[in-house]
């Protein structure tokens, strides 16, 4: 049975480029997809195409149960979406702005004005309430769009890119919110550049690259294809190199003399594969003390979603402006569902 979000060979052709190439997702319910891809790779394409901002040129796709090219209306009333850039009335004020997000939701008035102060008071806006939002710095622009994409509790949620421009601590509020959404049953489909934000918060990861989908699974089964834990030892003596990466050889995963162990001598480290975790290294720092090798620093080196992308693409996620066809839908970006459903 699909899940909550579910699509299938979504194609979206812009002109002569391809910026989705038979997209498959399957998300089940109450989970979080991380959508991971460098910049142009097809991954807001293939949210304006699930939240029904483009229409894909073939392909299906359904949301909470609706199929979105049938019943486009429907699928707009049942999610809720903050895209790239804030999409706030920057002539109103911030409690304004969620209130009349409300009232396009036909909340009552006096429900809509709690919902907005329990939303202001959550993402720290609460002193700026009444201040227009055009006063409002970049991030607490941002705070306030994903504010007014969560005054109705969506079953189905979709966030792109939904921490850009915020510093360290609210990135943390709003990965809190999150997890409070998803504990409560919501769905969410959420793309972003920041790997250890997928790390920390999807329950499974889709990687895109030129508008496919090239890998899927956990955060730890992308990591494994990558080659598994890394021991890897800093000496103080430069004459001693060449024992210690003779000791670490052996505990090498393919075994002494397969040359998986490599040195750098201007660094004087030695790193090679293992698998054992910490007790193999404590047993390492046992090892190499007993051969009175000195050592400067020693870490068991697990890969990251960084060592993921370069292995799957060939290369790094880079935060620059979306290339390729994304750019041609540029004109989507900053429609909010919200007035898409009022229609």
């Amino acid at each position: 049975m699909p899940g909550a979000i579910y699509a299938e060979g979504l194609v979206k052709t812009f002109g002569d480029v391809r910026a989705l190439d038979g997209v498959d997702l399957d998300v089940p319910e109450g989970t979080v997809l991380g959508l991971l891809g460098p910049n142009g790779a097809g991954k807001t394409t293939t949210v304006r195409c699930l939240t029904t901002l483009l229409r894909p040129d073939s392909g299906k796709a359904v949301v909470a149960g609706i199929d979105v090219l049938k019943q486009p209306d429907a699928v707009r009333r049942s999610i809720g979406l903050s895209g790239q850039f804030a999409a706030v009335d920057e002539y109103l004020t911030g409690r304004e702005n969620l209130q009349m997000v409300g009232q396009l939701y036909q909340m009552r008035a006096k429900a809509a004005r709690a919902r907005a102060d329990e939303l202001l008071e959550q993402f720290n806006l609460a002193d700026a309430a009444d201040r227009p939002a055009k006063t409002y710095s970049g991030g607490m622009r941002r705070r306030l769009d994903l504010a007014a994409a969560l005054v109705v509790s969506p079953p189905v949620m979709f966030m792109d890119e939904p921490t850009t421009g915020l510093d360290p601590r609210n990135r943390q509020q709003l990965w809190d919110v999150i997890k409070q959404l998803v504990s409560g049953g919501t769905t969410l489909l959420l793309t972003t550049q920041y790997l250890e934000e997928a790390d920390h918060l999807a329950h499974d990861i889709a990687v895109v690259d030129h508008g496919r989908v090239i890998a899927k699974g956990t955060s730890d089964q992308l990591k494994a294809r990558t080659g598994g834990e890394r021991v890897e030892v800093v000496v103080h003596d430069r004459e001693n190199i060449a024992a210690a990466a003779e000791l670490l050889d052996k505990y090498s995963l393919h075994g002494a003399g397969k040359g998986d162990t490599t040195v750098e001598d201007h660094m004087r480290k030695i790193t090679t594969p293992v698998t054992g975790g910490a007790k193999l290294l404590a047993e390492i720092i046992r090892d190499l003390d007993a051969r009175g090798i000195e050592i400067d620093d020693i870490g068991l080196r697990r890969p990251t979603l960084d060592d993921v992308f370069l292995s799957l693409t060939g290369h790094v996620a880079e935060a620059k402006d979306e290339g390729n066809g994304e750019q041609a839908a540029k004109g989507t970006r900053g429609h909010r569902h919200t007035k898409e459903a009022a229609k």
